[in-house]
């Protein structure tokens, strides 16, 4: 079982960068930086394991540029610190889906009455032809 990892274990490997964003703000858009990228580089974490990394980097490798590193934009607001924290959510969220254990599926078979249901439809389908056959 693996430790929960969120970003606040990893805050100080965590770099962010901004810059002017897209979308709404109107005359705004071109004086703000509101535009938030977080970058980590998983390849040289030292606060996660070998094995975590190995998981990481085969669950996130879309994900990765430059051989390693996550890369994560956020623009979705006018304000840098609800696009920090917007960021800083996403990171938590792909963490959490990266070591989620997947439930095994069960092998079934079909019930009884599937069964029945299945060959009444064949017989129909049969006896319905067979009246196109004799006409």
């Amino acid at each position: 079982m693996h430790r929960i990892m969120t970003a606040s274990s990893i805050k100080d490997e965590l770099t962010f960068t901004t810059s002017r964003s897209g979308g709404p703000g109107g005359q705004l858009v071109n004086k703000v930086s509101s535009k938030v990228m977080l970058r980590w580089d998983i390849a040289k974490s030292a606060r996660i394991t070998d094995a975590e990394k190995q998981i990481l980097l085969q669950k996130l490798k879309s994900r990765l540029v430059q051989g390693g590193e996550l890369l994560i934009v956020a623009q979705e607001s006018r304000s840098q610190h609800d696009n920090k924290q917007t960021a800083i959510d996403k990171l938590n969220e792909l963490l959490r889906k990266a070591f989620e254990k997947r439930k095994s599926r069960k092998p079934t078979k079909p019930g009884k009455s599937a069964r029945e249901k299945r060959l009444t439809s064949k017989k129909k389908e049969s006896e319905k032809k067979q009246w196109r056959r004799r006409v």
